[in-house]
């Protein structure tokens, strides 16, 4: 069978408890056509970059699964029609990533430098100071007077 990850946001006013109560409930609807889940996360309430049905934030969950593409259609289609979901992506994978997603590792194993030093990268020139910057009476004209 297809391997899928599903990716859900629920609204900001449920509780963790009914947002994971969501994820079980869609994870049973997939049992039910035929598809087994082969893992889920719940990633927490997180702030979104824009809003959703006047919702800042949401709760983020994510699903493994393992099912036939009538299964998915039926969770895919009772999640749109659940008023508690905002968003749903599903994605069609050729294999599960091991382990814990990205969104649950730890942010200092995350490969964005360390932030001790503020992002300063010694392999980058310096960024030019104000001070190195010409006044205006020193910098060229460029040939055309001011219409008035």
């Amino acid at each position: 069978m297809p391997l899928y990850e599903h990716v859900m946001i629920a609204r900001q006013d449920l509780s963790s408890a009914q947002a994971e109560g969501l994820v079980e409930h869609f994870s049973t609807v997939l049992a039910d056509n035929g598809g087994k889940v082969v893992e889920h996360e719940y990633w927490g309430v997180k702030t979104m970059a824009y809003k959703i049905n006047k919702n800042r934030k949401g709760h983020y969950a994510m699903l493994k699964s393992d099912a036939p593409s009538a299964a998915v259609q039926e969770m895919e289609r009772l999640m749109r029609l659940h008023d508690d979901v905002m968003r749903v992506l599903t994605i069609k994978v050729d294999a599960h990533v091991e382990g814990p997603s990205v969104q649950m590792q730890k942010r200092d194993d995350r490969e964005r430098g360390d932030r001790g030093d503020m992002g300063f990268d010694s392999s980058r020139p310096p960024r030019p100071s104000f001070g190195d910057r010409p006044e205006r009476g020193d910098r060229p004209s460029f040939g055309g007077e001011r219409r008035r």
